[in-house]
């Protein structure tokens, strides 16, 4: 290894060090926020809200249903939104809009209240993970992308565990201002969503170039290597036919003209071309398909754990404390599956190798009689679902070039696979929570994703 070879390796360790502490944790505790405030609902719905609303029937799945109807709606223009305003500014704009839809829905007092508020939740929120995985895909190279997708998305899996301790503490203040406890769970946890909004608009740099955390020398080489690598998605994607002269030119500029490389990457302009570019994109719907089977597991496991758990015979703060330990082996794997899928360069076989895991857990679930069994089968469901789900959503920036492009499909991607909240909202029924057949369905939907 050559003296400037060493040099330049352990200035890019120094860079991904500083990248890295500065926008993974604001991204994590986003993230974080984004599922308990999504998923509290199931938390208040053991804690009194069905009664104190007069909820009956399905009206519960209904007011999940419209949240993903809503939430669809504005992933795509989100997207497109982002490159015009700032990354650093839009996220923190939707995480403070959703904070203050959050606690406001401690206010509503009945079921067409609810619907409304949980429509304006889903439209706040939707823009959030395509905003997310756009920002990470212009901040860091292709191989790099996974692990810190799996270290943001590992606290969705950590947000159950969190939240289900949170609404256990929250809870004990029924009655504190004549409100129910339940109530109390969307406006502390909303206040503490806008809060996190404004510091994370403080953190967080809206590019490479503008990384004032940065030293100039690390900006411009940060910046050089980044639009190298997202050079060369451009050059493998020259078509067969054109192959030979014009790929060979293109990886000759990249290495011998950094310049030529910048002025190749000023900032695109919009066009409805890219936007077509990425919705024919057969990968899009490919993963998008997948992601779909994922998401049914993965929503109706967020969503329905408390429930779940209270059917096996556990009640209030006891269900709560209980849909914590699942999470936990969850997190662990997200974060290994995620270092060694970008270690190895492998999206597929990893997701191959965990979703059998949810699958295992979803027949022990219909098979176990006893909720001992029941219990444990829980533990595999999340530990298949969510390491999955960061390999999934590193396929497609890592192989699409041009922003426009990359951020309509990611954004596609997310929107086909989200219509599967539509099924995980009616998979558990006020009169299916214990039912294997429910069981059935999600692990049809996880064999379909692998």
């Amino acid at each position: 290894m050559s003296f400037q070879e060493s040099d330049h390796r352990a200035l890019t360790k120094r860079i991904l060090w500083k990248l890295d502490c500065r926008i993974l944790p604001p991204l994590a505790l986003l993230w974080l926020a984004n599922f308990i405030d999504r998923s509290n609902i199931g938390n208040a719905r053991i804690a009194g809200l069905e009664r104190d609303l007069g909820l009956h029937g399905n009206q519960f799945n209904t007011i999940l249903a419209v949240f993903y109807a809503s939430y669809i709606i504005v992933e795509l223009p989100s997207n497109w939104v982002i490159q015009r305003v700032g990354a650093n500014r839009w996220i923190p704009l939707l995480v403070c809009l959703w904070g203050v839809v959050t606690t406001l829905t401690g206010l509503v007092q009945n079921f067409g209240g609810l619907v409304a508020i949980r429509m304006c939740l889903g439209l706040c929120e939707g823009g959030l993970l395509p905003g997310m995985i756009l920002y990470l895909s212009t901040i860091y190279k292709r191989h790099e992308l996974q692990l810190r997708v799996g270290i943001f998305y590992a606290s969705a899996s950590l947000s159950g565990a969190f939240g289900g301790l949170l609404a256990t503490a929250i809870t004990r203040m029924e009655g504190v201002g004549g409100l129910s406890g339940w109530r109390w769970i969307f406006i502390l946890e909303g206040i503490a969503t806008v809060i996190l909004s404004i510091v994370s608009a403080v953190f967080l740099p809206a590019n490479l170039e503008s990384a004032k955390f940065l030293t100039k020398e690390e900006r411009t080489f940060a910046t050089r290597r980044f639009r190298m690598d997202e050079s060369m998605i451009s050059a493998d994607a020259i078509p067969v036919e054109r192959d030979t002269h014009e790929k060979e030119d293109t990886i000759q500029t990249l290495e011998s003209s950094p310049k030529e490389v910048f002025a190749t990457h000023c900032v695109e302009e919009f066009e409805w071309r890219e936007v077509m570019r990425g919705v024919t994109d057969i990968q899009t719907w490919c993963t998008g398909l997948a992601y779909f089977g994922l998401i049914v597991s993965l929503y109706s496991y967020s969503l329905f754990l408390p429930t779940i758990v209270a059917g096996l015979g556990y009640s209030g703060g006891q269900a709560q404390l209980h849909t914590v330990p699942p999470y936990v082996p969850a997190v662990v794997l997200t974060v290994i599956v995620a270092i060694m899928s970008d270690k190895l360069k492998w999206r597929g076989p990893f997701i191959l190798i965990c979703l059998p895991l949810a699958i295992i857990g979803y027949i022990v679930a219909i098979t176990a009689q006893t909720n001992t069994g029941r219990y444990a089968a829980v533990f595999l469901m999340a530990a298949g679902v969510y390491p999955s789900a960061p390999c999934i959503l590193s396929i497609l920036p890592n192989n699409s070039s041009g922003h426009y492009k990359k951020a309509t499909t990611t954004a596609l991607q997310l929107a086909i696979a989200n219509t599967g909240g539509f099924v995980a909202t009616f998979s558990y029924t006020s009169e299916k929570i214990k039912r294997p057949n429910t069981f059935e369905v999600i692990a049809s939907h996880s064999a379909s994703s692998s």
